[in-house]
């Protein structure tokens, strides 16, 4: 069996050679670990060579945690890792604690596995970042109904076959979009507890949690209505109509009991809008619908296209 341990990394010289050296090599008959340097403008490629990174790939620019993630994954699966694994390149993740993560894939009992700081030990978050975390967790929770406790982990496990079923459009983060694509495609997530250590320096991730929230609550929306976007838009088309049929019954009891004025015409003209409005919903939600099935295909061809690949 082979793993892979993919490490995106954006100028993180101070540290990404003491998670290198932490990997341990002894979890699986070969070990490979890759760097992936996202536009890194300092140290970073040259001490994750001198700490012993096997492969180190670069971007020309940075491009974002959610492209780098994903070419973690892509790499993984090019060098024939059975199990891919991703963890931060800021030293906040115990590289040894890989062991509870590849255990669950390694004996079949699931295909992606989360390590779980909530469940396990937190050294250092801040009042506004357990918060965040855990309103992105709830929000995950329902978009997809995994029994998580931790949406934001970035110390995670792939099976092979999970990797491959991965197809990560955001470029910002891949935390929740990764869960809520899973649960929907049937793969089985598991979490373990893990140690989270206090950060040295600031995130480059959150450096504004109102923006981070605005665009992790984005993708996480994005993603589900990928996937179910026949429900949502029922919904509200429903809710829409049922507003249009109480505005335009207020307006009909108004002209029974004291004959026609016009008070309520403004009660027709809301009534009329507001049915159209909510039919013309149902009907986008169908189209959507319909739309979402070409991408539950192409999903499909990706996946086989990948298999044949590897």
């Amino acid at each position: 069996m082979k793993v892979v341990v993919a490490i995106p990394a954006f100028n993180e010289e101070n540290t990404i050679g003491e998670v290198v050296a932490s990997i341990p090599r002894d979890i699986a008959d070969k070990v490979e670990v890759v760097v992936i340097d996202d536009g890194s403008t300092d140290n970073t490629v040259s001490e994750a060579k001198k700490a012993g990174a096997d492969k180190i790939v670069s971007h020309n620019q940075n491009l974002g945690l959610g492209w780098a993630f994903k070419r973690g994954l892509s790499e993984g699966i090019e060098l024939g890792g059975d199990i891919i694994i991703n963890i931060d390149a800021d030293g906040q993740y115990v590289g040894e604690e890989i062991r509870k993560l590849v255990k669950p894939i390694m004996d079949g009992k699931a295909d992606i596995v989360l390590g779980s700081r909530f469940a396990g030990k937190i050294e250092h978050m801040t009042y506004t970042k357990r918060v965040g975390n855990f309103i992105a967790t709830k929000m995950t929770r329902f978009l997809s109904s995994a029994k998580i406790t931790d949406a934001q982990t970035g110390f995670r496990a792939f099976s092979r076959d999970a990797a491959m079923r991965m197809n990560i459009l955001s470029s910002y983060t891949y935390t929740q979009e990764t869960i809520i694509q899973a649960s929907h495609q049937g793969l089985s997530i598991r979490e373990v507890p893990v140690t989270f250590k206090k950060r040295t320096g600031e995130s480059r991730l959150i450096s504004n949690v109102f923006l981070y929230a605005a665009k992790c609550g984005y993708a996480m929306l994005k993603t589900y209505l990928d996937y179910k976007p026949l429900r949502p838009f029922t919904f509200m088309g429903c809710l829409i109509i049922l507003s249009g049929f109480i505005s335009g019954l207020i307006g009909g009891l108004k002209y029974l009991i004291i004959g026609f004025s016009t008070n309520q015409i403004p009660y027709l003209i809301v009534s009329v809008i507001l049915l159209i409005v909510g039919f013309q919903l149902i009907i986008l939600g169908i189209v959507t619908d319909m739309v979402n099935s070409n991408r539950r295909i192409l999903d499909e061809i990706i996946y086989n296209v990948r298999r044949r690949k590897a």
